[in-house]
């Protein structure tokens, strides 16, 4: 497999988890209306399109194309995911909502980890080189932090009496 081949399944394993996770994050958005919680969905869900579409241009770039298998198995996944995490076979809406936030900040670390990945190969590919990767990296730490409240609250709902 040559160089551009192994970058484009790592990519297109991202773009999946890309369209997984604002599918996510709008679910959320459309779920949960408390105000801090709402606004900072609103921010993750326009941050995580905003990443997507970076990553697909950095994908266009490359000459790498979408791969319509992964797509369609991230789409199944996403909806597996919803179904695993139903109050139904949890047990518990707190329980649901720590599950959704977790599954959604563990998204937001795996984008994190590709910036990181991409920045640190930037240098042997003139194709990545004018890509600001430390603003997509210091983005992806903000959407983890704005997170973590919610995360930490929903773990208090779901576990202390």
């Amino acid at each position: 497999m040559s160089l551009n081949e192994s970058l484009g399944v790592y990519l297109n394993d991202h773009l999946a988890g890309a369209a997984t996770g604002t599918e996510l994050a709008e679910k959320l958005r459309s779920k949960y209306h408390s105000p801090p919680m709402a606004e900072d969905l609103s921010s993750l869900v326009a941050d995580i399109s905003e990443d997507r579409a970076t990553l697909e241009g950095l994908m266009e770039a490359l000459g790498i194309d979408k791969s319509r298998m992964k797509q369609a198995a991230g789409w199944v996944i996403e909806k597996l995911t919803w179904l695993k995490m139903s109050s139904r076979l949890t047990g518990s809406p707190e329980l649901t909502r720590l599950l959704e936030m977790e599954t959604l900040s563990l998204g937001i670390e795996g984008k994190l980890a590709m910036w990181r990945a991409l920045k640190a190969i930037a240098g042997a590919d003139a194709r990545l080189a004018g890509t600001d990767f430390d603003r997509l990296i210091d983005r992806a730490r903000q959407q983890r932090k704005r997170l973590e409240p919610h995360r930490l609250e929903a773990a208090a709902g779901a576990f202390v009496p």
